[in-house]
């Protein structure tokens, strides 16, 4: 690797479902851009993340299927929690591409959860703290009777022991021979090779209370130091700060106190630094708990639910309930956002609501739909659009359209929209072309707190000015068809109760819309009331009182 560092991929779980923009500079290898997703160029050409990864499923699948001698007939995957949509379904490829059939992907965290929660059989509030090599992942979860129930979720998919590692390569650049720091930039090799001593002596320190580090590269000796484990927690104080922040995110999500955590489960190599178990303990004010080996922990409880799903257990009552990390909805007339399915919601789950036409003779509804906390939909993040075309003709508001948001046990999101007159129907499976970092799902979150009382205030003056259109929209309609109903001093009146409603659409002032809505509503009821007996004269035109 260290030989070879522009061929030799790591952290791929890291790229999955990353744009080039997204990808850290860090990393030795160089990227490129193709059709939303970052490809890794190598001396044998561009390879995707999911290519990769295709790569590393089929080798297990090998071994597996060299100790096990027999057909493979579907998998469990593991994913980090906060993997969103495009991070899942990119691994379902790659998946796909294994030759492989996803059973189910399942959460790191509650994977754990399996594992301790069948060997144990202990009920209550559990916190799963997941510090792995690329990602960190906190979920608290209710087991009761059979079910995990997962209450919230945090983390971070950019942070992990790898960080660690960066943090004593920058320090070891610092101190060593200068010449290390000056030969290190032009020099991939180099880089690698300087990374892999950092990894070294991070593990070492795991158990020692110094390690001496020797650096000595293609026949150049860049001397040597002695890095103690105090120095060490020095520098990844900040890392494991971060994680405590993300848990104390979820014990707020969860509406939880620290007293109700029955057991927290560490999982993840990382977790093994001292000072992680340290800063842990203290925290949740409990030791943690560790009995299983913390680097398969979450491969046994994939297995326990894989060998549930094949039904090899069909008396098992285990039920496993996911969350949705932030919410989901569709946008509305005038920029809102109408809610659809609440983040922290259990996963799989279902959930529809109707909506109605805003125009005479509309035939097409565009569907947007959206991912965050905020009222508008300019402040949320566009997952995707697509159209519901062939809506019969009726007047405003006769279109029924029920709008179905589904998101499967995997967290993979699908929406439909339905006209319900006529049986017309379009439908998206959503794949976004990247993903969020849990902090920026953390900002989202923040933003819909901070901004709560603006939101509110713009919402209702968004609401109030599309009524004011629909009103508009309906009285124009009628004046096209029947302004001769009206005399002159009528049709006057009636114009100027829209030319006011008209300018108070432009303005910012909910009163003053609120009042031009309540005045054209009295100016145009005689109007309203002359187009009614029309109608209803145009209905007896040629019957009689017997027809009646």
């Amino acid at each position: 690797a260290a030989s070879n560092p522009e061929n030799t991929i790591t952290s791929i779980k890291r790229l999955m479902g990353r744009s080039a923009a997204d990808v850290s500079t860090t990393l030795p290898y160089a990227f490129a851009e193709k059709e939303g997703m970052a490809v890794i160029q190598t001396c044998q050409g561009e390879i995707n993340p999911v290519e990769v990864s295709a790569e590393i499923l089929k080798k297990l699948a090998q071994i597996a299927l060299q100790r096990l001698a027999d057909d493979i007939s579907g998998v469990v995957i593991t994913v980090p929690a906060y993997f969103d949509d495009a991070q899942r379904q990119a691994t379902r490829d790659a998946a796909r591409l294994a030759g492989l059939k996803v059973l189910r992907l399942l959460n790191e965290p509650t994977a754990a959860a399996v594992a301790y929660g069948l060997d144990s059989g202990e009920e209550g509030v559990h916190a799963i703290y997941d510090l792995g090599g690329g990602t960190f992942d906190i979920s608290l979860l209710r087991f009761s009777k059979g079910v995990f129930e997962v209450l919230s979720t945090g983390g971070n998919s950019e942070l992990g022991g790898d960080d660690m590692d960066e943090v004593i390569y920058e320090w070891l650049i610092e101190h060593l021979n200068p010449q290390l720091a000056e030969d290190i930039n032009n020099d991939k090799a180099l880089q690698r090779y300087v990374l892999q001593q950092s990894r070294t002596a991070k593990e070492a320190l795991t158990l020692a209370k110094s390690v001496n580090v020797n650096l000595q590269f293609n026949g150049l000796d860049y001397g040597h130091c002695e890095l103690d484990r105090a120095i060490f927690e020095q520098l990844i104080a900040p890392l494991v700060d971060t994680t405590l922040k993300s848990c104390r995110r979820a014990l707020r999500d969860a509406g939880i106190k620290k007293q109700q955590i029955k057991d927290v489960v560490l999982v993840g190599g990382s977790t093994r630094v001292p000072l992680v178990r340290e800063k842990v303990e203290q925290f949740f004010q409990r030791e943690p708990l560790s009995s299983i080996d913390p680097d398969t922990v979450v491969a046994l409880g994939a297995a326990i639910q894989a060998d549930i799903l094949i039904g090899n257990q069909p008396d098992s009552d285990l039920l496993l309930l996911d969350v949705t990390p932030l919410s989901l909805g569709v946008e509305t007339m005038g920029g809102l956002v109408e809610k659809i399915i609440p983040r922290n919601t259990p996963i799989p789950v279902a959930r529809a609501q109707d909506f109605t036409t805003f125009k005479d003779g509309q035939t097409a509804m565009l569907i947007h739909v959206v991912q965050g906390e905020r009222e508008l939909v300019e402040d949320c993040r566009s997952l995707a659009r697509f159209t519901l075309r062939g809506i019969p003709p009726m007047v405003a508001g006769a279109g029924k359209v029920r709008i179905t948001y589904q998101i499967d046990a995997d967290g993979l999101l699908n929406v439909t929209a339905l006209e319900l007159n006529s049986g017309v129907e379009a439908q998206v499976e959503v794949k976004p072309t990247y993903g969020l970092t849990e902090e920026e799902m953390a900002d989202m979150i923040r933003a819909s707190v901070n901004f709560a009382e603006q939101d509110l205030k713009l919402r209702h003056l968004n609401e109030q000015k599309v009524e004011a259109k629909r009103v508009l929209i309906a009285i124009e309609s009628a004046l096209e068809k029947d302004a001769s109903l009206l005399s002159d001093a009528e049709l006057s009146t009636l114009n100027l109760a829209l030319k006011r409603l008209r300018a108070s659409i432009n303005s910012d002032d909910v009163k003053q819309i609120q009042s031009a809505i309540k005045h054209i509503d009295i100016a145009s009821q005689s109007f309203a009331a002359k187009r009614m007996n029309a109608s209803i004269g145009e209905a007896l035109i040629g019957n009689t009182v017997d027809d009646l």
